[in-house]
């Protein structure tokens, strides 16, 4: 509506870059511990970070900017670079889901707007490279249903041993499936999590960016009424492992579906290159 530059979010598994990509605005999901998350209500301390929603890259990295720098407050926090705006990098390598990692749950509109999409950044940079995403996508897995969710059951424990009435059914069933996994089950989420982070950033020996769908296909509020989880689980096929993976991501306008519907791309990159992602999703 253009009624304010900027607004906050949050972002734990895609909250930051879904709705933007569902409302043709930009998205910004930053470094994590870039900036301060101290008085924010968390669903998982270790991976959550606030966002940015706005119309345009420059004003979202603006407030970016602003927002950025260690806060000695927040245990989680961490020191990291903020290199200086720029243009996009001669010889940027760009990275692109192989045939097996690009899923549009068989909505040929989102993925002819997002081949689209992809041809507009190509003539900026070249052609992309097809990048296995296999450890993504097992990354991703770990989220919902693996111990993570125990994490979320830790955010609102006072509340959910308490009073578990007032959650909604839908989120309360999610959480408390926090009850069926370990101590010794965390550190074997732990465990696998290292090693699919390990094959995952193997990509930036070869690639700088990476560019996916920011979410399958536009889904409806009928769709989620009649099965709340597997839509949702679906529109975050691109964001649930982004933060896991300790990796930077900014959500931009693509070219629409035939059927108006916005479809949006990603651009992602390794923690503390954020500064890469502004210029290019400008462009």
């Amino acid at each position: 509506r253009g009624l304010v530059a900027f607004a906050l979010g949050t972002h734990t598994a895609g909250s930051g870059r879904v709705p933007a990509g569902l409302n043709n605005v930009v998205g910004l999901k930053p470094s994590l511990g870039s900036v301060s998350a101290r008085g924010m209500v968390p669903a998982c301390r270790t991976l959550d970070t606030l966002s940015v929603f706005a119309g345009t890259v420059a004003d979202a990295d603006a407030a970016f900017r602003a927002m950025a720098g260690y806060d000695p407050a927040d245990a989680f926090s961490r020191s990291l670079p903020l290199p200086a705006a720029s243009a996009v990098p001669p010889g940027l390598r760009l990275g692109v889901p192989d045939a097996q990692g690009l899923d549009f749950a068989g909505d040929a509109l989102s993925e002819a707007a997002f081949a689209a999409s992809l041809a507009d950044l190509e003539a900026l940079v070249g052609a992309g490279r097809p990048v296995d995403f296999a450890p993504m996508f097992a990354t991703a897995r770990l989220l919902y249903t693996g111990p993570w969710v125990a994490e979320r059951y830790q955010a609102i424990r006072a509340v959910i041993e308490t009073r578990p009435e007032i959650l909604h059914p839908t989120t309360r069933a999610v959480i408390e499936n926090a009850k069926h996994f370990s101590a010794a089950d965390a550190f074997g989420g732990l465990y696998r999590l290292a090693e699919l982070r390990r094959a995952a950033d193997a990509v930036w020996d070869a690639v700088d960016v990476l560019a996916v769908p920011t979410y399958p296909r536009p889904r409806t509020v009928a769709d989620l009424a009649a099965d709340p989880i597997g839509p949702n689980s679906e529109l975050g096929t691109y964001t649930n492992f982004v933060n896991l993976l300790d990796w930077c991501a900014l959500a931009v306008p693509g070219r629409f579906r035939a059927d108006t519907f916005p479809a949006g791309v990603t651009l992602l990159a390794p923690r503390g290159r954020d500064g890469l992602l502004a210029p290019l999703g400008a462009r």
